[in-house]
This record gives structure tokens, sequence and C-alpha cells, in this order.
């Protein structure tokens, strides 16, 4: 409850409720200034066509941060 005219209250990172989904126009300037910036890169499995390169991705990430959640271990 606030009153009338009364300042609005301080805004936190941690009130997830106030912000929308980010989009994918977003998403991509986020990733060109963090390249330009920081030197990371944030890619997308999906969008890597060429299937060598994909998977050699795939496996370095595996190898330094572990296997992803969602991924599927086929049976093993």
């Amino acid at each position: 409850m606030t009153v009338p005219g009364s300042p609005r209250p301080p805004r936190s990172c941690l009130d997830r409720g106030t912000r929308s989904a980010t989009t994918s126009p977003e998403m991509e300037t986020l990733r060109r200034r963090v390249w330009r910036d920081q030197g990371v890169v944030s890619l997308h499995l999906e969008d890597i066509t060429d299937p060598w390169l994909r998977q050699a991705i795939q496996n370095e990430a595996v190898r330094r941060w572990g296997p992803r959640q969602q991924e599927k271990t086929h049976g093993r």
C-alpha cells in the first residue's frame, strides 16, 4: 500500500516479477556487447550449422562445465 504522491519503492534485481522476458534482439545486443567489452562468446549450438564445429564447441563446454541439465544420455 502506498500513499498517493509518495515516491515509488526502490527496484531490485531480485524482483523477477516486474521484468518481461528478454527478446531475441535484446539478447543479440547483449551478446555483442559482452563480446566487445569482455571477450566472452555466447552461442546457441543450434545456430552453428557446421556439425564438426558444433560438436567441438559442445565437447569443450562439457569438458569445462559438465553436461547440460536437459542433455539426453541416450539410454546410458
